[in-house]
């Protein structure tokens, strides 16, 4: 008798999981400073959490400070930031958390606004289900 791993079974059992598509961007709803957004774009691969300097003004959020760092952009091109706004208010559902974002001059995008990255995700303690989005 021949013994089989439980991969090899699973193949001969036709019992793999389906394969799936890209189930595309995971954005969540959120509010800052009074404004809704329906969808912030929520990037694992971030490593910062982004807002457009134009969405800046028109939240008055504050004073902003120098961050002394530059963006490497993924074209490889660099930018350096207006600054960083520490310790935002981001309301998701009932929950409220401190986000410190880095301002940046460049061009809205209205469909999604906001990059929450890593920090966010980190302080939110978040777990992502990728299969449900």
């Amino acid at each position: 008798m021949v013994k089989l791993t439980e991969k090899c079974s699973a193949i001969l059992q036709n019992k793999l999981p389906q394969k799936l598509g890209d189930p595309r961007s995971f954005t969540i709803l959120c509010t800052v400073g009074g404004a809704h957004f329906e969808k912030a774009l929520c990037d694992s691969g971030a490593s910062i959490n982004l807002m457009p300097f134009s969405i800046f003004k028109k939240l008055e959020l504050g004073e902003m400070k120098d961050t002394g760092v530059s963006l490497q952009l993924a074209d490889q091109s660099t930018k350096r930031p207006k600054g960083i706004i520490e310790n935002i208010l981001v309301r998701v559902d009932k929950f409220v958390f401190p986000v410190d974002f880095i301002v940046l001059e460049m061009e809205e995008n209205t469909e999604v606004p906001l990059i929450l990255g890593r920090p966010f995700l980190a302080t939110r303690r978040a777990v992502i289900d990728i299969h449900q989005g």
